[in-house]
């Protein structure tokens, strides 16, 4: 009986409270949607969703009201490639479920997905009510130095027991953020990863023109797996460059149903990469892409969504020599789809929104920027239903102490479908613990 109860007592800490309705009301409410920035205004949250939000909304009866007194209220912000819920410490292989060194298009990263993450409660300290968590390649055949986490972002040169090198890193899933969700994954493999440029080099032997003819190998190989399984069974097909499990991760991608996230940054690297999409007649994402302002016109017209960050403008490589802060500018100017990420630190996932305002230094108008941590992500990633302030979304909705695109900023109270989350972090609950210790608490402590 005791045991029942302790189970039933972490079992109901652990589900959220139920979804309420709120009025937030005398807010400016920046909606990253097609109504733009209303100076004042007001939001209702109902069964968690939007149910009504503009100038002329007065709060329903019964409502708990929530006054802004002025202050800014936004759409939850997406995280659109993060190790978040899947990482704690970079530095500690242990405790990183971002990489495999077995498998290639094959891994699923949405097994490793934590929802007790420490991490996951920072995150919500920036605005962050959503996040793609994407992997990254394990280092090794390339000779190269590891660090002790074993994996560089945007570095390939993976491989298994054998150090043979892998061209894709596995497949990307989209998680909320909630407090008390047992099983945040929303949405399971939505893309899958691809490394080029110098990684997809290396990985291919060091050449770029391998690393295409490799990528455009195993297209083939999963539609001709996807034509004829039974075939494969029998041992009666011709033989694949990969494994049963990575070609099966493949099919979603050469149907059109999965883009491929490739991570890429020179000009050049990124019209192969059009070109690729093109004759394979698959759907691309972009990430890093320094020099994408180069070619913006060329990414415009094929309808591909580019995710940057903003601070990259250092030549730290010769594949991004062209790099410059007004590259989001320059891109959403040419009509590009842009999302800006932060640091994939997950101790430090407040750089998204601060990349964003690095951003409008730079030249992107304001309404834009507030997009590219909000509804451009869900807009580049095929998410429906967040993103936006707009009636019939998800009510995912933070109220700001000022201008979310400020240092100095940090949410007031935000609702993930409706839920108030708690503020408290692991952090706040230790400095609460030790602040003002229990009398029974050892001597040291008292």
């Amino acid at each position: 009986m005791k045991r029942a109860l302790i189970a039933f007592t972490i079992l109901a800490l652990a589900t959220p409270a139920a979804a309420e309705t709120v009025a937030i009301v005398n807010a400016r409410l920046e909606t990253a949607g097609p109504a733009g920035t209303i100076p004042s205004g007001t939001i209702v949250l109902k069964d968690g969703k939007i149910v009504a939000v503009g100038a002329g909304v007065t709060a329903p009866a019964g409502a708990r009201v929530i006054d802004a007194a002025g202050g800014v209220v936004t759409p939850g912000l997406i995280a659109p490639s993060s190790s978040l819920t899947v990482t704690e410490v970079e530095q500690v292989s242990s405790t990183r479920d971002d990489r495999s060194g077995k498998l290639s298009a094959g891994f699923d990263i949405s097994y490793g997905v934590n929802p007790a993450s420490t991490m996951i409660p920072l995150a919500r300290q920036t605005g962050q009510t959503r996040a793609v968590v994407t992997p990254v390649l394990s280092r090794g055949g390339d000779g190269g130095h590891k660090d002790d986490s074993g994996a560089q972002d945007f570095a390939g040169g993976g491989g298994g027991d054998d150090a043979e090198p892998m061209m894709f890193a596995g497949q990307a899933a989209f998680v909320s953020l909630a407090a008390g969700d047992l099983d945040p994954v929303v949405r399971a493999r939505v893309a899958v990863t691809l490394d080029l440029g110098e990684s997809g080099a290396r990985n291919a032997g060091g050449s770029r023109g391998a690393a295409r003819v490799l990528v455009k190998a195993a297209c083939e190989d999963a539609r001709a797996f996807a034509r004829n399984r039974g075939a494969y069974d029998r041992g009666a097909t011709r033989e694949f460059g990969l494994s049963r499990v990575d070609l099966e991760a493949l099919i979603p991608v050469v149907e059109g149903r999965a883009p491929l996230l490739v991570r890429v940054h020179r000009a050049s690297d990124i019209l192969q990469v059009l070109r690729l999409a093109r004759e394979e007649k698959i759907k691309v994402i972009l990430e890093g892409a320094e020099e994408a302002w180069l070619v913006a016109p060329q990414i415009a017209a094929a309808g591909v969504g580019v995710i940057i960050d903003s601070q990259a403008d250092l030549p730290d490589s010769f594949e991004s020599l062209g790099a410059r802060l007004d590259n989001a500018a320059r891109l959403q100017a040419a009509g590009v789809t842009v999302a800006i990420m932060g640091s994939r630190d997950v101790n430090n996932m407040r750089q998204q929104r601060f990349n964003a305002g690095l951003a409008v230094a730079n030249g992107l108008p304001r309404e834009a920027a507030m997009a590219t941590v909000t509804s451009n992500v869900a807009r580049i990633w095929g998410m429906t239903g967040v993103g936006t302030l707009a009636v019939g979304q998800e009510a995912d909705v933070v109220l700001w102490t000022g201008d979310p695109l400020e240092t100095s900023t940090w949410p007031v109270t935000m609702f993930i479908g409706g839920v108030e989350q708690p503020r408290s972090t692991r952090a706040f609950e230790l400095r609460d613990r030790y602040a003002k210790p229990a009398a029974a608490y050892p001597p040291a402590y008292q």
